[in-house]
């Protein structure tokens, strides 16, 4: 312990150097959120690669089926709404925590209207709760946005 307290009294205990004040390591958090916004951005365009590429799929699948069924058309709503989500997120940034919320609820909707007829109903239920329990929570977050 006296040996380190002697080597800050010279100045040499660290061989980094480190600046004090208000803007000590700004360099270093611009370079990090710089590298993460690029991460972000690729990872972005990888997502909407994706979808596009899934959309293609069905599109063909649709083609050599020679058919057109209500799964196929809320399929499709649900790739548009990932490309929308990805849209929102270029434009503003505070609504991209609003929209997955918003493709829960159409994926859950979805659900309940392909498999409706089959299934339970209090699994109907369950799932018409959850979607009241998303739209709550969306009501929260834009409340919250719009007071702060």
């Amino acid at each position: 312990m006296t040996s380190d307290k002697k080597n800050d009294e010279n100045g040499n205990s660290d061989p980094i150097k480190h600046t004090e004040g208000p803007n000590a390591g700004k360099a270093e958090r611009s370079l990090a959120l710089s590298i993460f916004h690029l991460i972000e951005r690729i990872i972005l365009m990888i997502v909407v690669l994706m979808t596009l590429g899934a959309v293609a799929f069905e599109i063909h699948t649709i083609y050599v089926a020679q058919t057109i069924s209500l799964a196929d058309i809320l399929l499709m709503f649900l790739y548009l709404e990932v490309i929308g989500m990805v849209a929102v997120f270029y434009s503003d940034p505070r609504s991209a925590f609003v929209y997955p919320i918003f493709i829960a609820i159409t994926a859950i909707a979805r659900l309940i209207v392909l498999q409706g007829k089959d299934m339970a109903p209090e699994n109907i239920l369950y799932e018409a709760i959850a979607i009241l329990i998303l739209s709550i929570a969306a009501i929260v977050i834009i409340r919250m946005r719009n007071d702060g």
